[in-house]
């Protein structure tokens, strides 16, 4: 960077992080720093105060802007259409966000004539590469200051003390310190007894959830509709993408619906570990792979599924606003034309039970599948393909049948 710049746009959470980064900016480079958050419902004890607290931490300007529609429609459901699910586990949480995020941090700072960017991303982890990708692709003309890459702060306690001596009002202590980042679709949780994988999580971690042994014996039962891959209801009741997810929240956390606990791959190398609750999206990912069941063909089904792999990386690798993302929307939406129909589930102590599954696109034709045989299908016509799919193993079985013969006769 040649010259300082002289206003700063910060991707400001109200966090530990964020809330120090604001003076340092303006100790460090002069800057005056414009405070940009997006309300992806993360609650209220989140939002509350948010832009008084950054101004009282030095912010010239704040921006606090409501994306939860945006962000359940035009990022998670594009999401949950591909079936994306990063080592076995996470849905992919943290990492949906991060786009959006850095997208509407860029077109405040343009719209407020911004000469540079910011995050509170730390040097190990995956955000900085997830924010930067993003801004590398939607603003290439402005720095990026990180301050996790240039500060002599190396940890969470140090950060405690900067807050402590620059008085930027903090909740986070060191005796216990839990990094968390919550939105609409899930909340994660990193840091303290986290930190040893030998550790189970304590008690304090969980918040969205029920413990499942605690949670109502008898369960509940739920409707999921989807058109076109979408979730557009439950339980017979229309809402908004982001009032669906909401609604869903509630009724799987009170059955202890959507924990985990995982040791996964960072993007930049090293492994970590940390505990996620989605318990909506845990629902909706479970009825939309049934739904899929029922209304794909199995080359589409199957190949499908290998590309989710490779959509869950990218979101991940924050490779967001990238050719190849809106190449594999572009394969995917092909594929949920006729993801329509009905899923009903029951959410019990933490699992989720298939009651039912129906979609007039349905391929499951019972006369076919059923033991009762039918005109449509003709049992001896398997023998046919049964002998050319099988050609290549009968040529290797005679050829290595005469090859050991006439090993024994020499």
């Amino acid at each position: 960077m040649t010259s300082k710049p002289k206003k700063i746009a910060l991707a400001y959470s109200g966090g530990l992080d964020t809330s120090i980064i604001i003076p340092w900016l303006r100790e460090n480079y002069g800057s005056q720093v414009v405070a940009v958050c997006g309300d992806i419902g993360q609650g209220r004890d989140e939002l509350d105060g948010l832009e008084q607290k950054a101004l009282a931490s030095g912010a010239a300007e704040v921006y606090v802007e409501d994306m939860r529609e945006e962000f359940i429609r035009d990022y998670v459901w594009p999401m949950v259409r591909s079936g994306a699910v990063y080592e076995h586990k996470y849905l992919l949480g943290t990492s949906i966000a991060r786009p959006l995020l850095a997208k509407r941090q860029v077109e405040v700072a343009l719209r407020t004539g911004c000469d540079a960017l910011s995050h509170g991303a730390t040097g190990k982890g995956n955000d900085q590469v997830r924010f930067e990708l993003a801004f590398k692709a939607l603003a290439p003309h402005l720095p990026v200051i990180a301050p996790w890459r240039e500060w002599d702060i190396v940890s969470r306690e140090d950060a405690v003390d900067y807050a402590q001596k620059h008085n930027v009002p903090i909740q986070q202590s060191k005796e216990k310190i839990y990094s968390r980042d919550a939105n609409l679709w899930h909340i994660s949780h990193e840091g303290a007894e986290l930190e040893d994988p030998a550790n189970s999580p304590g008690g304090k971690v969980w918040v969205l959830t029920a413990d499942p042994a605690q949670a109502p014996a008898a369960g509940v039962e739920t409707t999921l509709d989807f058109e076109s891959g979408d979730l557009v209801a439950a339980d017979d009741e229309k809402l908004s993408p982001a009032a669906l997810v909401e609604k869903l929240n509630a009724l799987g956390g009170a059955h202890g619906i959507g924990r985990i606990d995982l040791v996964e791959n960072r993007f930049v190398g090293m492994k970590s570990r940390g505990c996620y609750e989605t318990p909506g999206g845990t629902i909706v990912m479970a009825a939309h792979r049934e739904l899929e069941a029922l209304t794909l063909d199995r080359a589409t089904q199957h190949y499908k599924q290998k590309l989710a792999l490779d959509y869950a990386e990218l979101v991940y690798d924050g490779k967001w606003f990238t050719p190849l993302r809106e190449a594999l929307d572009g394969f995917v939406e092909r594929t949920q034309r006729y993801v329509t129909g009905r899923v009903a589930l029951r959410l019990q102590q933490g699992r989720i039970d298939v009651l039912s599954r129906t979609s007039p696109h349905s391929l499951y034709a019972a006369d076919i599948a059923g033991f009762t045989m039918g005109d449509e299908y003709d049992q001896k016509d398997a023998a046919g393909f049964i002998n050319l799919v099988g050609l290549p193993l009968r040529v290797q079985g005679v050829v290595r049948r005469r090859a050991a013969a006439a090993r024994g006769a020499s």
